[in-house]
């Protein structure tokens, strides 16, 4: 097994070998918790937990960090006195940790209802403020950062002529100088494109910590670099974020770690690609965006229907996590025809009846293509591509127009377990409590008729309905509160 990933710091596709035998660290920006989570945070969680699963399953131990962004994070950067969540408890009137809270604990609850694993940390920016002073002062006793009215810079202009500020993005700092407009606020700086490291606290400013140079709150960037150093070290295999974060945030969190370190902090820089609503990206800061609660009540005005969270996952993972995906109902319903398709299949393998001791099926070949599909830096379409050929199978399977053995089917189980629901992620007893729900209500009125015959002492339809049930694979219980049944 060689995975191969795309590192955005090369601009190629690269064999991924850990920094240290059978372990990896991976590092990934979580969310900024002043909003509901929409589509787009969604794609990120469940393009790291797709990495996550399958180095799992490679064997190797994950310490998986997942950030909390809970301060610093300013509204833009001419803006700069704006923090997205101070901003928020001002306009609620309630305490920053509140909104910080309550927005986290929902955050927590859409990422469980989607089925992403939890990280094996996920520390608060709040709650590595020390560091983050110290570090601070380490840049600036380097000489690669300056005070200005109480607040910490880096200096990009002179980091630049030892390093490259744009090795992750293709910026240019004269493109930069030029497209980027001065404010007032900026004044203070050295240089436009500097960026702060520790910012002075405004007299109104809630959230603010006493440092070596007055009150204030740390820069955004400095955030990423104290917690993956801390939690990973100097040197880790992977950092992660969405695409958008490439400028300035994750070419900063270079800047600063070559400049701490000499190292760019992580071997391999991962990205996943934007969704987007009309081909413009979908983001809170365009007003676009559509929440993951509006996505599984069907409340937005842009959906026509609602989705459950499995349909969001699949409507995920059947796109390459480097491509866009542009939103659209067709999509989603598309996505959620695709997966019943699936998930019937799976079902159905339990019907599978051996028919030979001899066939020249290989659904090996399969597995295999689907294994080197993962190693393709998580190529997840072309594994779907594998389960609906199985699926295929077992349709024919079941009209008997192939004939397989108890191999062939304990291999298509397998396939289904290893690579619908263990890696993609899909909840194995989706089937039973989301897509049969359309035809709850006609099982329902079948076992209503049958207890109406034998409330009449009609046994000969009663046990028809009950046997016929049975025989498409339902499980029918008398108890005494009434009629229960499932799907086996």
């Amino acid at each position: 097994m060689s995975l191969f990933i795309y590192n955005t710091l090369t601009k190629k596709k690269e064999l991924f070998i850990p920094l240290l035998l059978k372990r990896v660290g991976i590092y990934v920006c979580g969310p900024t918790v002043y909003g509901d989570s929409h589509l787009g945070h969604a794609r990120s969680a469940i393009a790291f937990d797709t990495l996550f699963r399958y180095l799992m399953y490679l064997g190797y131990k994950v310490r998986y960090v997942r950030n909390v962004t809970d301060v610093g994070h300013l509204m833009n950067d001419s803006d700069l006195e704006k923090d997205k969540i101070v901003e928020k408890a001002r306009l609620e009137s309630i305490e920053p940790m509140e909104v910080v809270q309550y927005y986290l604990n929902r955050y927590h609850e859409i990422m469980n209802e989607l089925n992403v694993l939890p990280p094996s940390i996920e520390p608060h920016a709040s709650g590595h403020i020390i560091e983050q002073i110290l570090l601070s002062k380490e840049i600036l006793d380097k000489g690669y950062a300056y005070e200005s009215n109480g607040s910490i810079y880096f200096d990009v202009e002179k980091y630049n002529k030892k390093y490259s500020y744009g090795k992750l993005s293709g910026q240019n700092i004269s493109d930069l100088l030029k497209s980027i407009q001065k404010s007032n606020v900026q004044k203070e700086k050295r240089n436009i494109i500097d960026f702060a490291l520790w910012k002075k606290a405004s007299q109104n400013h809630i959230m603010r910590w006493k440092s070596p140079w007055g009150e204030g709150f740390p820069g955004w960037h400095l955030e990423c670099t104290t917690m993956s150093k801390k939690y990973l070290g100097d040197i880790f295999d992977i950092h992660g974020g969405g695409m958008d974060l490439i400028f300035p945030h994750h070419e900063c969190e270079i800047a600063q770690n070559l400049v701490l370190t000499g190292h760019e902090g992580a071997k391999y820089w991962m990205h996943n690609n934007m969704i987007t609503i009309n081909g413009k990206k979908m983001g809170k800061s365009f007003g676009n965006f559509i929440s993951l609660e509006h996505l599984f009540n069907g409340s937005h005005p842009l959906l026509t229907k609602s989705y459950t969270p499995m349909t969001i996952r699949f409507f995920i993972v059947r796109s390459h996590y480097r491509s866009v995906i542009d939103f659209s109902n067709r999509d989603l319903e598309s996505s959620e025809k695709e997966l019943s398709r699936l998930l019937e299949a799976s079902n159905n393998i339990k019907k599978l009846k051996v028919k030979t001791e001899n066939s020249k099926m290989n659904i090996e070949n399969l597995r295999n293509k689907a294994i080197e599909a993962m190693d393709d830096d998580l190529n997840t379409p072309v594994v779907i591509s594998c389960l609906f050929d199985a699926a295929k199978l077992i349709n024919l399977a079941l009209i008997e127009q192939i004939k397989l053995t108890s191999e062939n089917i304990q291999q298509l189980n397998d396939l289904f377990q290893l690579f619908l629901f263990n890696l993609l992620g899909i909840k194995d007893d989706f089937y039973k409590k989301n897509f049969l729900s359309p035809f709850g209500g006609a099982i329902d009125l079948l076992l209503q008729i049958r207890m109406q015959a034998k409330q009449r002492k009609d046994w000969i339809t009663s046990d028809f309905i009950r046997y016929k049930l049975i025989e498409l694979g339902f499980e029918i219980r008398d108890t005494k509160n009434g009629v229960e049944w499932e799907l086996k």
